[in-house]
């Protein structure tokens, strides 16, 4: 087995998880550990989707049944970061609300999902991760 493609999820995930916490903490103006799995920029879950689609077209060619199989992951994946978990956000913001009064209610995290440009920083994020470990290993 090539070990790029074990080891290229597992860098982009080390890799964004604290690029993004470091771009919410400055965006709070402090240390936002609250924040850490929550969406922001960039999407972990973009980033190695792409990285991983990215890294097989660059391997195999975008002819490869494992690359058409990788890009519609990535689209499952997109899709759902950004209208399914903020469906759920939504959510739990009305049940926070409809909630506020009852003393024994646990506040719900009502940042769920991404926007677009967080899903956008993700797919490049992983795109240009993906071609520096293609690089770095050469053609496996």
């Amino acid at each position: 087995m090539d070990i790029a493609y074990l080891v290229t999820p597992l860098i982009t995930w080390i890799t964004v998880g604290p690029i993004k916490f470091l771009i919410n903490s400055a965006k709070a103006r402090k240390w936002a550990f609250n924040l850490v799995g929550n969406g922001g920029f960039p999407s972990n879950h973009s980033a190695v989707v792409s990285s991983m689609a990215t890294l097989i077209a660059l391997r195999e060619g975008i002819s490869s049944p494992a690359f058409g199989v990788a890009v519609t992951l990535c689209f499952i994946v997109v899709i759902d970061a950004n209208s399914l978990r903020q469906h759920v956000g939504k959510q739990a913001a009305a049940i926070n609300r409809l909630a506020k009064d009852d003393g024994g209610h646990t506040w719900l995290r009502e940042r769920m999902g991404h926007t677009l440009v967080e899903i956008g920083g993700g797919l490049c994020t992983g795109i240009a991760i993906a071609h520096a470990i293609h690089a770095i290993f050469g053609r496996g």
